[in-house]
């Protein structure tokens, strides 16, 4: 099974106090709770793909200790905070299947786009499968929950939006499909696309239903 997940950060303390305020009483707390939650969803065979800032040390043995730690096959698209490993002698880069700055992979019939930074307008945005469904999502990370997410949403919903007329001729909104990865929306374990699909209009809603209510009062 493909899983996907992005922004852990191990070893980066200051996400316990700032910008995500994790809250984590220490860096080993964090490290430790974020072990336990991808193993007790990653089994053996498993392919995890991370999504950029997979890991915020420059310490080749603590890199290591994170990944030995970890199950599955582990493959990493590049991300801001990754080049300060990526480079290091010592790390144990057979751990990983592969490392790119980017991808585009098959997963059970549907296209996945795969960058650390949202893409907008990315590539096959506009498919549709049989059942006129979306049939590519574009899988991102880097902004977390911050105000630039926000923007990224607002995107979206003007491309939703927004018809046009594709190549094979027909009529219709954008099925624009953009997933953020953040592994604090999925509580630190890595999902499947469905799952993360069903993760994100859920929060989607929750999001719609709050600006609603603000909207009352």
């Amino acid at each position: 099974m493909k899983l996907y997940i992005s922004d852990l950060h191990f070893y980066h303390s200051l996400l316990n106090t700032r910008m995500d305020m994790r809250g984590f009483e220490s860096t080993e707390a964090m490290n430790s709770y974020m072990i336990s939650q991808w193993n007790s969803k990653v089994q053996g065979g498993d392919i995890v793909i991370v999504i950029g800032d997979f890991i915020g040390s420059k310490r080749p043995h603590e890199v290591n200790a994170i990944l030995r730690r970890l199950n599955g096959k582990i493959c990493l698209i590049e991300g801001n905070h990754d080049k300060e490993w990526l480079n290091k002698e010592g790390v144990d880069f057979d751990r990983f299947e592969w490392i790119k700055p980017y991808a585009e992979i098959e997963d059970h019939g549907k296209n996945v786009i795969l960058s650390h930074y949202p893409t907008f307008c990315y590539n096959h945005q506009h498919t549709r499968d049989t059942n006129n469904n979306p049939k590519t999502y574009m899988l991102y990370g880097h902004v977390h929950n911050s105000p630039d997410e926000k923007l990224v949403n607002e995107f979206q919903e003007i491309t939703r939006r927004t018809v046009v007329t594709n190549a094979k001729g027909v009529t219709g909104p954008i099925p624009c499909q953009m997933i953020n990865c953040f592994c604090m929306f999925s509580d630190y374990k890595p999902l499947s696309l469905e799952e993360w699909i069903k993760v994100d209009a859920e929060r989607r809603q929750m999001s719609l239903s709050g600006s609603t209510r603000q909207s009352i009062l």
